[in-house]
């Protein structure tokens, strides 16, 4: 896989897999405000665990760290050192490094506003709207949501946060091993699986689609260490398998942290420099899911 395709294939994976988990303001006829009905009124104990697992989120501003990188499409299977950087309501970055040399090849940088996919190595560059990508315009990107699954929490699409008010949308039922807390919305089904602490092992999304199919985002989380009071996992592994793209097997990304820190003394927004060439998204993205 060339240096282009280690970088935007995990942009490429990142955004079709997370493509159904917000909404502009419908998902599948459902508007974002709408939800199926959550816990019952007066049965406290499901809502004070839906409160437990929302507790568990990192105080934290930044979170950054080295790693390796590992990106998986269909038959190519590519791993390569790499850096986190995030900073709460602002920036998700993801950068790629040559091995042995260090010097960076690439990354990926989600913003509220955009999404900057940065190849160094050919000095070219995609920067567009959410919008602009045309597997993401029927169910829409949130950052917020995407943020809240890099950083081990719950999510309430359509919005930027989970408040108080906000728990009984979610329902809460046991199985062997986890607690399970749920939502759906339309054609949209979210699950979290807790143990008995909150920490949350694994998250899934599943579309269901009429003329599409099924699609589901499996995302695993592993490794926890503790960053001030709380904890954040070190491991993350998040997979997507779609009856749309047909003979491409599941699509995976794995971001193995060596370190995780908090340091905030860095920039973050990326200046592009004027010597690099704007590419159409689309086209790079679409050629990305039938190599």
């Amino acid at each position: 896989m060339k240096t282009r395709q280690i970088i935007a294939a995990a942009a490429c994976c990142l955004t079709v897999m997370l493509a159904g988990c917000a909404s502009h303001k419908t998902i599948g006829g459902v508007s974002a405000n709408e939800t199926a009905t959550g816990n019952a009124q007066g049965k406290s104990e499901p809502l004070d665990f839906v409160r437990k697992v929302s507790d568990q989120k990192v105080y934290a501003k930044n979170i950054v760290g080295k790693m390796t990188l590992n990106v998986k499409m269909g038959s190519k299977d590519v791993s390569v050192p790499g850096a986190l950087r995030m900073r709460r309501d602002e920036v998700i970055r993801i950068q790629a490094f040559i091995p042995i040399l260090g010097s960076e090849v690439g990354r990926i940088e989600f913003t509220p506003d955009y999404v900057l996919v940065l190849d160094r190595m050919h000095k070219e560059y995609i920067k567009a709207d959410y919008n602009q990508l045309d597997f993401l315009r029927d169910n829409g990107l949130n950052f917020y949501s995407l943020q809240a699954l890099f950083w081990n929490q719950l999510f309430l699409p359509g919005s930027n946060k989970v408040g108080e008010g906000d728990m009984d949308k979610f329902r809460v039922s046991a199985t062997s091993e986890f607690q399970t807390v749920s939502l759906h919305m339309g054609n949209m089904d979210y699950t979290w699986s807790a143990d008995v602490t909150g920490r949350i092992a694994k998250a899934k999304v599943n579309h269901s689609s009429t003329s599409h199919g099924n699609s589901t985002l499996d995302w695993d989380y592993s490794r926890f260490v503790s960053v001030g009071s709380k904890f954040f996992p070190a491991r993350q592994s998040f997979s997507f398998s779609s009856a749309a793209i047909k003979g491409k097997g599941a699509t995976g990304v794995v971001i193995d942290m060596d370190e995780v820190k908090t340091d905030e003394k860095w920039e973050a927004r990326t200046e592009v420099s004027s010597r690099y060439k704007k590419v159409e998204a689309s086209d790079v993205f679409g050629k990305l899911l039938n190599f």
